[in-house]
């Protein structure tokens, strides 16, 4: 199979996909060649975002909009970017629908006003306590979370790196490859519980975009050989 297949065998849902990180995902994967449907509490909102997207991309595109519950099952890949405080509402509420599918929790615990510092939910991470709701009937990872929307959105080389942990190395693999698909460069960090040090990093790097006034900050791992 080629690599344009293997894309094209995925349909990525991204839940919560309005937001700045939905919307720069869904461009990165479209431009990449995946099937994307952005979903939304409003089925009108989805579709300006589509429209969005689809412009930046210059029209061409498999990009679909339509609400959260429309669009979970025309998926096999869901990518949750809604905000922490509406996470848990989101995942219960969509429980049975998400079962069978390969989760990918991009929600960082953040607490307003107070972003800058690191909140530590009573499961561990937001990751994890999308597991508990969710139970074994889908395999979880957690990813994405380092990455500004600045460099998502622009077509700028991206010098971070994205950390991946997940309930399996079946999961982390694929979300490497989703990674790879966005043009960034992936590491299998283990375990879901290590999502505790990715969500937590993401506070001091916007608490480093406010000290030293840039939008952009982020993570590289040295050492390895790329």
């Amino acid at each position: 199979m080629t690599e344009n297949n293997e894309k094209n065998a995925h349909t990525i849902v991204i839940l919560g996909g309005t937001g700045k990180e939905g919307r720069g995902l869904a461009y990165r994967w479209a431009k990449a060649g995946y099937r994307i449907i952005i979903g939304s509490r409003l089925a009108e909102k989805a579709q300006s975002t589509v429209a969005e997207v689809l412009d930046h991309l210059g029209g061409n595109g498999d990009v679909r909009g339509m609400t959260n519950a429309e669009a979970i099952p025309q998926g096999d890949i869901v990518v949750i970017t809604v905000p922490y405080n509406v996470h848990r509402e989101t995942i219960e509420g969509f429980k049975e629908a998400l079962q069978g599918k390969y989760i990918v929790d991009v929600t960082v615990p953040l607490v307003p006003p107070k972003v800058s510092q690191v909140h530590v939910p009573e499961a561990g991470s937001a990751a994890q306590e999308a597991y508990r709701v969710l139970g074994d009937g889908v395999q979880i990872a957690s990813a994405f979370q380092n990455i500004s929307y600045e460099n998502l959105w622009n077509d700028t080389p991206v010098e971070c790196d994205v950390l991946v942990v997940g309930s399996s190395k079946e999961v982390r693999e694929l979300v490497i490859g989703l990674v790879e698909g966005a043009g960034l460069v992936g590491w299998d960090a283990g375990p879901l519980e290590n999502a505790i040090v990715i969500e937590g990093m993401t506070s001091i790097l916007i608490g480093l975009n406010r000290q030293y006034r840039v939008k952009s900050s982020g993570i590289r791992i040295t050492g390895i050989p790329r």
